[in-house]
């Protein structure tokens, strides 16, 4: 958002993407518990999560992620017209992604496009185009995530190959899982570093600066 502005992109602006954060967040994440509910109970590592342990039920976190999405189709509909039309498809990765693992060791890269849609969203949510820093902002996002998910996913390689799961380390193992992470982040900087020549950089300083202050001041 402060990219896409040049500075502070207005509290309307901040309130709706914000509340556009909270009901995708909490959509991807409801519907993943209700998915990998079966996983995690064989899964000693993830065994006490609420649905396995049953603190919760099924259908809450089904009313959860209903509403989680809902928000955030307000949310999209109240900032722009490009913001609501890309919701579905947003949606669809937000949902979608929980059941990759169970076809695809590219599971890694797909929750990282999908987390990517942030920063795209953030960047339309100012600009109703999907212009070249917001695809670099994306991409930089992808291969971040996908990294810091390769490595997450080392915990579990026996467990997801004992249920036919698919993953890097379960498919290539540990070694070739960190090697990618490492290439993963590379990339992250590298295309970080091409990005800030499309950022209006003395925009981008002044929100830090304010930030800081702030900070300062409170502490």
């Amino acid at each position: 958002m402060a990219l896409a502005a040049g500075g502070w992109p207005g509290w309307w602006t901040v309130g709706w993407v914000t509340a556009a954060m909270a009901g995708a967040r909490t959509c991807a994440m409801a519907t993943n518990r209700v998915v990998d509910r079966w996983i995690d109970a064989r899964n000693p590592r993830t065994a006490g999560r609420h649905l396995p342990a049953g603190t919760l039920r099924v259908g809450e976190l089904r009313l959860l992620a209903v509403a989680g999405a809902a928000l955030m189709f307000v949310a999209a509909g109240m900032l722009n017209w490009l913001c609501l039309a890309l919701a579905p498809a947003a949606l669809a990765f937000l949902v979608g992604y929980s059941y990759t693992k169970r076809f695809t060791w590219a599971s890694h890269w797909i929750l990282g496009f999908t987390d990517g849609i942030a920063a795209a969203g953030g960047w339309i949510a100012v600009r109703p185009a999907l212009e070249a820093p917001a695809l670099v902002l994306w991409f930089a996002l992808t291969v971040w995530i996908a990294g810091f998910d390769l490595i997450y996913a080392c915990q579990d390689v026996e467990v997801d190959r004992a249920q036919g799961l698919h993953s890097v380390p379960a498919r290539f193992g540990v070694p070739a899982a960190l090697a990618l992470a490492r290439v993963n982040h590379a990339l992250t900087a590298l295309a970080l570093g091409l990005d800030m020549a499309f950022f209006n950089v003395n925009g981008y300083i002044a929100v830090l600066v304010l930030a800081a202050v702030v900070a300062a001041l409170w502490l």
